[in-house]
């Protein structure tokens, strides 16, 4: 069963690394996982339904993966776009060393995880893909993604992934309703018990 606590920053016990194959963009991966963590043992349901359904992210610029985990989206897309910058952001300070470390086991030096205060205030991002930590309760993760999503590039496009009996569709109509209105925010596909949610900002109208 997974910690109760993996979304505290120095989850209990010791922080005892164990191997990891997957599969990822396509080939298998030998990486490192530990306990103390979501989804320690592979690549949870939710975010296997996000990586099926999402199209490419943008192949340069800033990309973005709130809540990272031991990597399995940031490294996914650092596979998917080699020239783009992801950026993997997780107050578990496990889930940064392991991201990290992970990315250098795969020669990914577009990889930086870190914790959320750390990444520079002023960076945009092209996309954003989340399986965004529902269980954190629902004033957190609406704190958590109106300190995200508001920093999406114009044209920039956000994937969420969320159960549907965790309450996908009110999330997306909270979502809708406190985005302003450079934001569209659509569901992208049902698979499953999940729901992707697909947020937009619009392009810049030229003058």
């Amino acid at each position: 069963m997974e910690s109760a606590h993996y979304f505290s920053a120095s989850p209990a016990g010791p922080f005892t690394r164990k191997p990891l194959t997957v599969e990822l963009a396509g080939e298998t991966r030998t990486l490192q996982t530990s306990n103390g963590i979501f989804s320690p043992d592979g690549i949870d349901k939710g975010t296997a339904v996000l990586l099926a359904e999402v199209p490419a992210p943008a192949a340069t610029g800033n990309l973005l993966d709130i809540g990272c985990g031991w990597g399995p989206i940031a490294l996914t897309m650092a596979l998917k776009a080699p020239h783009a910058q992801v950026y993997a952001v997780d107050v578990n300070e496990r889930c940064i060393a392991l991201t990290n470390g992970n990315a250098a086991a795969l020669g990914l030096s577009n990889v930086a995880a870190s914790t959320p205060d750390a990444v520079d205030p002023a960076v945009q991002f092209d996309t954003i893909w989340s399986n965004p930590p529902i269980r954190i309760g629902k004033d957190e993760l609406h704190s958590l993604l109106k300190l995200w999503l508001p920093r999406l590039a114009p044209g920039g496009t956000a994937y969420l992934v969320v159960q549907k009996n965790l309450g996908s569709d009110s999330l997306q109509r909270w979502l809708a309703a406190e985005l302003d209105g450079s934001f569209t925010v659509t569901r992208e596909s049902t698979s499953k018990s999940f729901r992707v949610l697909k947020v937009r900002k619009a392009s810049p109208t030229p003058q």
